[in-house]
């Protein structure tokens, strides 16, 4: 199975530093906040530092997860072309496995964002028959790549035109 391009680990990993900074802040700010405008400090016990000490313990814990769960998420993403269908494997804690038979595309695009194009990446999507989880993303691509990946699967998803998808 194909890999995504190692570019996109830093990517995951900035994302997951930003996220963790702004659920850290607001988890802190509430603490203080909480802290400063009632008397539950003092209600349970605690001294107010106390309170305020143990949010940021636990600010570093979710964001140590975070960037755990991201670097981890590039060592697990896979995708295949096969002869019927488009393979993908995904997922740190839940593994998704995803087929989508070529005779249920609907059109390929293939995008690059800002971060993307900044990093020279890009990522192909597949739009499919169907009203559940009715796309899927390939992120982490070469732009030649997801040039080439978007051609092959409008290639295929033509040529099985006619073809039942069971």
């Amino acid at each position: 199975m194909e890999r995504l391009s190692p570019r996109i680990r830093p990517v995951w990993l900035t994302a997951a530093i930003v996220q963790a900074a702004v659920s850290g802040g607001l988890l802190v700010g509430g603490a203080v906040g909480l802290t400063r405008a009632t008397d539950l400090a003092d209600a349970v016990g605690l001294a107010e530092s106390t309170v305020v000490q143990g949010a940021i313990a636990l600010a570093v814990v979710l964001a140590v997860v975070r960037l755990a769960l991201a670097w981890l998420r590039y060592s697990v993403w896979r995708f295949e072309l096969r002869e019927d269908a488009l393979y993908i494997e995904r997922g740190v804690l839940t593994r998704v496995k995803t087929v989508v038979p070529f005779v249920r595309v609907q059109h390929v695009d293939s995008q690059r964002g800002p971060v993307e194009r900044a990093v020279g990446l890009a990522t192909v999507v597949v739009y499919t028959a169907g009203s559940r989880s009715a796309d899927v993303a390939i992120p982490g691509l070469r732009p030649d790549r997801a040039e080439d990946l978007r051609e092959e699967l409008r290639r295929l998803a033509i040529e099985s035109e006619g073809e039942d998808a069971v």
